[in-house]
């Protein structure tokens, strides 16, 4: 079943996904993305930041192959909301997405993510300040002010997933319950 906290989380996504503005999601802005996302994280090696440029490309892949009926190269936001309200058709994608952002976060391929390393890749992402704050708190950070990159992982997973509502993700939201 479909939560209205999930429908809201999707419609933040699509938003931010459209890096370029046009209304639409395109191979553009997936490309935008991923270079925004590697840009910020300076401590990350080039195989964390060639997996968060492949995992950003992959998103895209899989949104024009299974959405894309019309053939034109763009996905709507009716389109892409039937998409990643449907799990089983973008799970692969999205744990690999998850699981790329997640680890870019961790200097030196290590366990966890700091505050900092989180606040500039979400920022890169384009989610507001405050909320990244309340979304980091809510994963109840542990050890110096950091998170486990398995911990973001499975919110970004989660962050997906119709039936979700009061998770953490949904600190992101502006209309979620704090």
């Amino acid at each position: 079943m479909r939560t209205a906290e999930a429908t809201d989380r999707v419609q933040l996504v699509f938003s931010l996904l459209d890096t370029n503005g046009n209304g639409v999601l395109d191979a553009e802005d997936f490309e935008l993305l991923g270079s925004r996302v590697v840009a910020v994280a300076p401590w990350a090696d080039d195989a964390a930041r060639d997996a968060m440029v492949g995992a950003s490309r992959r998103y895209w892949r899989t949104l024009v192959t299974e959405l894309d009926a019309n053939g034109d190269g763009q996905i709507s936001l009716q389109e892409f909301t039937a998409c990643v309200l449907t799990p089983e058709r973008f799970e692969a994608t999205i744990d690999e997405f998850a699981e790329a952002l997640a680890a870019l976060g961790a200097p030196d391929g290590g366990d966890l993510v700091t505050r900092p390393a989180f606040m500039a890749l979400m920022i890169a992402i384009g989610f507001e300040r405050p909320r990244i704050e309340a979304l980091f708190d809510a994963f109840g950070p542990v050890d110096g002010d950091r998170i486990p990159v398995a911990t973001w992982a499975e919110g970004i997973r989660d962050y997906y997933r119709p039936e979700k509502a009061g998770i953490p993700g949904d600190h992101l939201t502006p209309g979620a319950v704090r």
